[in-house]
C-alpha cells in the first residue's frame, strides 16, 4: 500500500511569500539552497527607475547590459500612437492594428489597453547570425536623458545597427535587446496565453534561458522543429541545414495545443508504471474481452511497476465482465474521467493475463492529439521556398528576404485556437507581415475571429532592392502592401462572405506625445514661446490624435469603433458602446455638455482650453454629476 505522510507544521510563510513574488516577477525568483529563492538585487532593479549595482554569484543567465535591459523595460517614454487613415483599410470597422514604429515603444504603449488579452504572440526576430541587424537601445544614458530622447526622437530605421560576431558584446547585445520586449510581451498574454519564438541554432541557448527566466522554466511548452526546405544547404560545419526551431513558452503550465483529432480506431493504454497507484471501478458491462466465459479470482496480475491488483472476482459472460471490476493500479485517469468517458460511449478492453486496461476513447473537448515537435514544412506546403514563392505571388519579384511561409503560422494558428472562438495574435517583428495574412486566412476558413496587431520598424529598403524599385521604400511599406493585396485577393476568392470578413487594418504610427514640453524653465523661453505655451496640445495634432492618446492613457482597446458627428458645430467622438466620448475644440456650451451628458458614456473627454473660463469647467462638471447620477467621469486634457 501506499500512504502520505502529513506534514504538521505550521505553512512555510516565507516559500509562500516568495510564490506571490514570483507569480508578479518571475524573472526574480531563482535557485537557493533551500529551495526557490528571491534575488534581491533583481527585485530591486524591478522597483528601482535607476540602474541597482551588487550582483551577486547564483545560478541564472547573466550578460554585460542585463540590468539595463532590466530597467529599459520599466522606463516610461513620452510617445503616442497617431492614426493614418489614408494607408489603412476599413479604419472605421476593422479590428485589425498595424502598428509602425520600434517595437519596444509599441509594447510599451499598449500595456494598458491590451493587459492581458492577448491569446498568442509569434514572433521572428534577428537571428543574430552575424549577417543581420538588431535594435540599438540605448540605455546608458540617465533616466532623464533617456525620457527627452525617447519623447523627441521619431524612428526613420536608423534604430537598426550591424551585429557581426566579431563584435565583443555580440551575444550580450542580441540578449539585451530581446529581454525587455519579452518582458512586456508577457503582461499583454492571457492567462492561457502562448508565445511562439522562430530561431535558429545560433542563439537558441540563449533565448530558451532568457525566457525560462521571463516566462518561468515550469512554463516552457517544448521546441518544434521546423523543417524548412524542400532541399538543404551547407553550413560551415558541413552539416545540411534543414530545421530550425520554434521555442513556445505558455503564461501557464497548463496550456493546451491542438495537434488533430484523436483517431477513433486506436486504443490508449490506461496503466502508466510511472503514476501513482490509484483504485478505478469499472460498472458491470462495461469492459469486453478475449475469454467468452468464466470466472476470474481477486489478486495480482502482471509483472514489476505496471502490476495490477484485482479487489474482487469477477464473472465474465460473452466476452463481457458482468460484474464490478474493482482494479488497483498506476492509472492515468481518475474515476471522474473514467465514467465521464462510459457515459459518453468509450469502448474498454482488457487482456485476462495480465489486465492492461486499453480505451478506445469517446469524442470530447480532449479527443485531440497532441501537437507534434517535429513541423514538417513539406508537408504543409511551409518551407523557406514556400515564403519565396509567396512573396513573389504577391508582388511579382522578391521584395523581401527569407519571409516566413503562410501555412507555418496557419499551423500554429490552428494549434491555438481550437476552443476559442475569437482572439488577438500579435506579432512585433512583423517583417513582410505572414502573421496578418496568415490570421486573415485562417479566419476566413475556420469562421473565426482572429484580430492581429502586427508592428513593424520603417526600416529603409536598399536603393537597389526589388522592393525599393516598386516603391516600397520601407519594410512597414512592405508589410502594408502585403496585407492590403492578401486581403483584396481573400475577398475576391469568397465573393458570398462579403460583410463578414475583416480584411483591413488601422494605421498607427508611433509618434512624439501630442503635448508640448512644458518642463522648461519660462526663464528660458522667449516672449513668443511664453504666450503660445498657453495651449499645451502642439498645434499639428488633431482631435483624432489627441483621441487615440486618450484611448491608450483610459487603457481602451485601440481597435473599438469610433464615429464622429458635429454637434452645435463642434466635433464629437464616440468610442465602442458608450465607453468613451470626447470634443476637443474650442468654447464648449452647456448645450454639448448636456448632450454627450445624455448618452451617459463612461468618460468624457475635453481639451482644458475647451473652456473659456474655470467656471464653465466646474459647471460642466456638475452637469455630468447630475445627468449621469456618477455614471460618467469627466476629465481634462
Amino acid at each position: 500500500m501506499t500512504y502520505e505522510k502529513l506534514d504538521l507544521q505550521s505553512p512555510d510563510g516565507v516559500q509562500g511569500n516568495v510564490e506571490k513574488i514570483r507569480e508578479l516577477f518571475p524573472n526574480v525568483v531563482t535557485e537557493g539552497p533551500d529551495g526557490l529563492a528571491v534575488d534581491f538585487d533583481a527585485l530591486r532593479q524591478e522597483l528601482s527607475d535607476t540602474i541597482v549595482e551588487g550582483p551577486q554569484e547564483r545560478y541564472r543567465l547573466d550578460w554585460p547590459g542585463k540590468r539595463a535591459a532590466m530597467l529599459a523595460a520599466n522606463t516610461p517614454i513620452s510617445k503616442t500612437l497617431r492614426p493614418v487613415r489614408e494607408e489603412s483599410v476599413d479604419f472605421d470597422t476593422t479590428q485589425n492594428l498595424f502598428i509602425e514604429g520600434d517595437n519596444l515603444d509599441a509594447l510599451k504603449l499598449l500595456q494598458d489597453s491590451y493587459l492581458g488579452k492577448v491569446k498568442m504572440i509569434y514572433i521572428d526576430p534577428p537571428y543574430n547570425t552575424g549577417n543581420d541587424f538588431i535594435y540599438k537601445d540605448n540605455f546608458t544614458q540617465g533616466k532623464n536623458e533617456y525620457l527627452e530622447e525617447s519623447g523627441q526622437v521619431r524612428e526613420d530605421g536608423g534604430r537598426l545597427v550591424a551585429n557581426p560576431e566579431s563584435n565583443g558584446r555580440y551575444h550580450s547585445d542580441w540578449l539585451s535587446m530581446m529581454y525587455p520586449r519579452l518582458k512586456l510581451a508577457r503582461n499583454l498574454m492571457r492567462d492561457d496565453g502562448i508565445i511562439f519564438v522562430s530561431i535558429d541554432d545560433n542563439e537558441l541557448p540563449g533565448l530558451q534561458k532568457l525566457c525560462d527566466e521571463i516566462f518561468g522554466e515550469n512554463n516552457f511548452i517544448g521546441n518544434l522543429i521546423w523543417s524548412k526546405k524542400r532541399k538543404g544547404s551547407f553550413l560551415s560545419k558541413k552539416l545540411v541545414s534543414v530545421t530550425e526551431y520554434i521555442v513556445a513558452y505558455g503564461k501557464n503550465s497548463e496550456i493546451r495545443l491542438f495537434g488533430g483529432k484523436a483517431d477513433a480506431s486506436e486504443s490508449q493504454p490506461l496503466i502508466k508504471r510511472t503514476n501513482n497507484v490509484s483504485k478505478l471501478e469499472f460498472p458491470a458491462g462495461t469492459v469486453t474481452t478475449k475469454l467468452s466465459d468464466g470466472t476470474i479470482s481477486a489478486g495480482q496480475y502482471g509483472k514489476g511497476s505496471s502490476s495490477v491488483k484485482i479487489l474482487d472476482d469477477i464473472q465474465i459472460e460473452n466476452g463481457e465482465i458482468s460484474s464490478v471490476l474493482k482494479i488497483e493500479g498506476p492509472f492515468i485517469w481518475s474515476q471522474e474521467y473514467l465514467d465521464k468517458q462510459i457515459k459518453n460511449g468509450a469502448q474498454l478492453v482488457v487482456n485476462t493475463q495480465n489486465f492492461q486496461v486499453r480505451a478506445f476513447k469517446a469524442p470530447d473537448e480532449n479527443s485531440f492529439k497532441a501537437l507534434s515537435s517535429l513541423l514538417d514544412g513539406v508537408k504543409i506546403r511551409a518551407t523557406n521556398e514556400d515564403g519565396y514563392e509567396e512573396i513573389v505571388a504577391t508582388f511579382g519579384s522578391p521584395v523581401m528576404d527569407y519571409p516566413k511561409p503562410i501555412n507555418l503560422i496557419k499551423y500554429l494558428l490552428e494549434a491555438v485556437g481550437q476552443w476559442d472562438d475569437s482572439f488577438i495574435l500579435m506579432d512585433f517583428f512583423a517583417g513582410s507581415g505572414p502573421s496578418a495574412v496568415a490570421a486573415m486566412s485562417y479566419s476566413t476558413l475556420s469562421e473565426k475571429s482572429v484580430r492581429t496587431i502586427s508592428v513593424q520598424l520603417p526600416e529603409v529598403s536598399l536603393p537597389e532592392s526589388e522592393a525599393h524599385k516598386q516603391n516600397l521604400h520601407t519594410i512597414a511599406e512592405i508589410s502594408k502592401e502585403r496585407i492590403r493585396r492578401a486581403g483584396a485577393k481573400i475577398l475576391e476568392d469568397n465573393t458570398d462572405q462579403t460583410g463578414n470578413l475583416d480584411i483591413g487594418f488601422r494605421v498607427l504610427k508611433i509618434d512624439s506625445s501630442n503635448m508640448k514640453d512644458v518642463h522648461a524653465d519660462p526663464s528660458e523661453l522667449k516672449q513668443g514661446e511664453l504666450l503660445d505655451s498657453v495651449s499645451h496640445i502642439k498645434p499639428d495634432r488633431s482631435g483624432e490624435d489627441l483621441l487615440f492618446q486618450v484611448m491608450l492613457n483610459q487603457g481602451i482597446e485601440l481597435s473599438q469603433s469610433i464615429t464622429r458627428e458635429t454637434v452645435g458645430g463642434k466635433a464629437v467622438y464616440s468610442v465602442g458602446e458608450d465607453n468613451l466620448a470626447a470634443c476637443f475644440d474650442d468654447n464648449i456650451s452647456d448645450e454639448l455638455v448636456k448632450n454627450i451628458a445624455n448618452r451617459k458614456p463612461l468618460y468624457a473627454i475635453f481639451r482644458d482650453e475647451s473652456f473659456k473660463e474655470p467656471a464653465d469647467k466646474i459647471n460642466a462638471a456638475q452637469i455630468f454629476k447630475q445627468l449621469t447620477e456618477g455614471h460618467t467621469r469627466m476629465k481634462v486634457i
